[in-house]
């Protein structure tokens, strides 16, 4: 691990530039370090608990927890199509572990490796199942969540949420990373150039997972009609929108965008960000002004998305995410 010395754990609020990222230069550009992370990366080795959660609809959630160290209670969000199984996700299990926090990871619907029961699956503007969580946990503990963790999708999740709670929420600090705060604009950026590959990549793993969950029982969607859509305008606009009762794309990508929510949020927050980020155009990253006064973006000058790989010897690459967030959580302590 780098020298605490070399991580930035200032809490000045606003649009901090650069935060002291320097990425690796065997890794350059956008694309590189974001399909090394996601596709490279040795997977770190983590002993994970896998507990089941009923919801009140019906449905359920799993659960996948680092050991129980007594530390305070982190829980983390995955990205559209991870899992516990990801390693940015392993990763930063494994570190919060090491730092002496108790972590879990809540796989969204149907993303932990077995089907959801109901029709309906998980989308990024879900808040419900994350507000149903962190409610449990403190039910149990009988004290609050210290830190919620989102990347991606799981990153627009959490600022949604902390935007609704507004003054309410009870976390001692959130942390999101390469959020899609304009899922439209996000989408059309999806379909522009290289950025084509993780559209196909992330459209064929969704419509796999749609049309297998419906093998043995009658599907609400013509499954011919599902399969025929290979980009997020028209998958979302022909699956996720009518599935979980959004008028049209549109309708789901206007109210389920983050960026609107950013102003309401009432909590210590740490954005982390990188200016080359392949699934989001730089018109989609909110400006100082449309921040609530509490949160902090560093803008990094590179990264990629959910990449963010440092190190000057190849093969002897760090992580760099998983520093700056536990030094941002231990600064929070």
């Amino acid at each position: 691990m780098p020298p605490e010395g070399r991580v930035n754990t200032a809490t000045a609020y606003g649009v901090v530039a650069d935060a002291k990222f320097k990425p690796t230069p065997w890794l350059p550009g956008p694309h590189l370090p974001t399909i090394w992370a996601s596709a490279c990366r040795r997977t770190p080795a983590v002993d994970l608990e896998r507990e089941r959660v009923e919801l009140p609809d019906g449905d359920f959630v799993d659960l996948d927890w680092t050991r129980d160290n007594g530390g305070a209670v982190v829980l983390i969000l995955h990205g559209l199509e991870g899992s516990h199984e990801s390693a940015y996700a392993r990763g930063m299990l494994a570190a919060l572990e090491q730092a002496g926090y108790h972590a879990v990871l809540l796989n969204f619907r149907g993303c932990s490796g077995v089907p959801n029961r109901l029709d309906r699956n998980y989308h990024s503007g879900d808040t419900g199942d994350v507000a149903y969580i962190a409610k449990l946990i403190e039910t149990r503990s009988n004290q609050p969540l210290f830190a919620v963790v989102g990347y991606s999708l799981g990153g627009n999740v959490l600022l949604k949420w902390l935007g609704e709670l507004r003054s309410q929420a009870r976390l001692k600090t959130a942390v999101a990373v390469s959020v899609p705060f304009d899922l439209g604009a996000c989408a059309t950026r999806l379909d522009q150039g290289f950025s084509r590959f993780y559209q196909w990549r992330l459209v064929r793993s969704m419509k796999n997972k749609f049309k297998e969950k419906f093998r043995d029982r009658p599907a609400p969607l013509d499954l011919d009609d599902v399969d025929s859509h290979d980009t997020f305008w028209t998958y979302d606009d022909a699956v996720t929108a009518p599935l979980h009762g959004f008028k049209d794309v549109h309708d789901y990508y206007s109210s389920s965008s983050s960026r609107q929510f950013l102003g309401r949020i009432d909590l210590p927050t740490l954005i982390l960000h990188a200016k080359n980020d392949p699934f989001v155009p730089a018109s989609a990253i909110p400006t100082a002004q449309e921040l609530g006064a509490k949160i902090t973006v560093y803008l990094c000058c590179g990264g990629g998305h959910v990449g963010f790989v440092s190190g000057w010897l190849p093969g002897r690459y760090i992580y760099w995410l998983e520093h700056r967030i536990v030094a941002h959580l231990n600064a929070r302590s």
